[in-house]
């Protein structure tokens, strides 16, 4: 084991707390490890280490991020989301084979999947578009967080009013999954995208209302005017 991973285990179970890992459980319906750590000293804890390791190789600090991710506890793949993030004036588009790789194999809850795909591949996307594809293909897979993350990915620029015709072609391709993370994740996208496009969002959800689940509805329509939601909650019979 790296020695840094060793000092921040170390640091993150001296702060340990059984009531934040208790009250940490409530907010996800799968099982998740934790120590009961707030998020606030996570974040400083990753930063501290972060000047510690920024200065090797991109291979040993995702060496690093995979031994981190390893260990199943949460706060650890916060310290991932946040370390990748800072590497990313050095992506290169080989590195998406390595953050397909993280999200497939090592996330495992909603807060993970956020944490890594609104920060770093929001980011890789921005920085190669062309991969946006690659998105539409998470679409299609068995594990419901690559899934999640083919839309939660598209949410930093879809805030900016980025990506809207792609951010509709996702939203289209997860419109009728049945899992309600998944649901929640696209329907999250369509609402940060109607902050820049709402009658585009609009539009979409009016069109497809009668077969877009009410979970990924009430999240798109979040951010619109009462009297769009009002119509666009209304059942046609």
């Amino acid at each position: 084991m790296d020695p840094v991973i060793s000092h921040i285990r170390r640091e993150l179970e001296s702060h340990a707390n059984s009531e934040i890992r208790k009250t940490s459980q409530r907010f996800f319906k799968e099982e998740i490890t934790c120590y009961g750590v707030k998020s606030a000293t996570v974040i400083a804890i990753a930063k501290k280490y972060w000047n510690v390791v920024k200065g090797r190789s991109k291979p040993e600090i995702f060496a690093l991020c995979a031994e981190l991710y390893q260990s199943g506890y949460i706060e650890e793949s916060f310290i991932v989301s946040n370390w990748a993030h800072a590497l990313s004036g050095r992506y290169e588009q080989e590195d998406l084979a390595v953050f397909r790789h993280w999200i497939d194999t090592y996330i495992t809850n909603w807060a993970s999947c956020d944490g890594f795909c609104n920060h770093t591949m929001g980011s890789f996307i921005e920085q190669y578009p062309e991969y946006i594809d690659e998105m539409k293909c998470w679409t299609q897979s068995q594990n419901r967080w690559m899934r999640r993350a083919a839309a939660v990915s598209l949410i930093i620029p879809a805030k900016r009013g980025k990506f809207l015709n792609e951010a509709i072609e996702i939203a289209d391709l997860l419109l009728i999954d049945k899992d309600d993370m998944v649901q929640k994740g696209y329907g999250w996208l369509l609402k940060e995208a109607s902050r820049m496009h709402q009658k585009e969002v609009f539009d979409y959800v009016m069109k497809n209302k009668t077969v877009m689940p009410r979970t990924a509805l009430r999240y798109a329509i979040e951010l619109m005017p009462r009297e769009l939601k009002a119509g666009a909650m209304k059942k046609d019979w």
